[in-house]
């Protein structure tokens, strides 16, 4: 008797795992549940509970330090910031150091003096060495096509946001399709292809900007057409408020380094036009 007392004992102790693991606390991922709906109704803006990217280890190596194609234009090498300037069109002063630049403590963003239709952007980036913060607070940047639409800088390694606010999501809209972070302080690569959007002469979009991203040699944003701006990057597309697109403008378009009070670095900068329909 004692025996079988013994295995039911056993039983029910078995049946009970599953139980307490249900109803053991879910891991704490900031965000917002107070946000609009996204157009597919599935998700708030920012909201915690949106699935987490899976995990992919990306190659030793991918695009680092790549030398640019001939018909590209270097934006950085390590030589100067000559090609660059601040949001009011003065010099950029960000502080230069070997190959590569760091953002200023509280300096602003740096953009590009040039502006380009449809590219392809190399660009590379390490987030802060040993890192520092939590969430949105770590490592923090983002690369800026015309203040207007935002390709996410973060230190995503091992470190939980809302899904489309980690590294390589079009922010507030497309999180990655996979997490292909490296670990704080090495230099990771994003190759962007970016169409920019369209307008006829009535004003009437005719065209969705469309981008597609690698990070670290991993696609992680697929021919992904935005939805409008990014929030929270100009006046006017308030953070935590529903994209949308702005009023018409030109094709050509520059790209920002974004300054969000973390000492974020970047080099081996350099883009190519596509030339979309010049051979049809």
């Amino acid at each position: 008797m004692k025996n079988k007392i013994l295995v039911f004992a056993l039983l029910a102790a078995v049946s009970a795992i599953p139980v307490l693991a249900q109803t053991a606390a879910k891991e704490a991922i900031d965000g917002f549940t107070d946000t609009p709906m996204e157009a597919d109704g599935k998700w708030h803006v920012h909201d915690p509970a949106r699935p987490q990217p899976q995990i992919v280890t990306p190659g030793a190596t991918f695009s680092q330090k790549a030398a640019a194609p001939s018909d590209a234009e270097i934006l950085f090498d390590g030589t100067g910031l000559a090609k660059w300037e601040n949001d009011r069109g003065a010099d950029a002063t960000w502080k230069t150091n070997d190959d590569y630049v760091e953002t200023a403590p509280n300096g602003g963003g740096i953009r590009t003096r040039g502006k380009w239709a449809d590219f392809q952007l190399h660009v590379e980036w390490a987030s802060p060495n040993p890192p520092h913060g939590t969430s949105q607070g770590r490592g923090n940047s983002g690369i800026l096509i015309n203040n207007m639409y935002e390709v996410q800088v973060l230190d995503s390694y091992q470190a939980k946001t809302y899904a489309d606010g980690q590294a390589g999501a079009i922010y507030g809209q497309s999180p990655p399709l996979v997490n292909a972070s490296k670990p704080p302080g090495e230099w990771q690569s994003y190759d962007i292809i970016f169409e920019s959007p369209r307008w006829n002469d009535k004003g009437e979009l005719t065209k969705r900007a469309i981008i597609t991203v690698l990070h670290n040699g991993v696609v992680i944003q697929n021919h992904y057409e935005l939805v409008g701006m990014t929030d929270g990057i100009n006046a006017a597309e308030p953070w935590k408020s529903l994209s949308k697109y702005p009023e018409p403008h030109a094709p050509e378009v520059f790209i920002e380094l974004q300054d969000h009070k973390n000492p974020v670095r970047f080099r081996n900068i350099w883009i190519r036009s596509l030339h979309l329909g010049e051979n049809l």
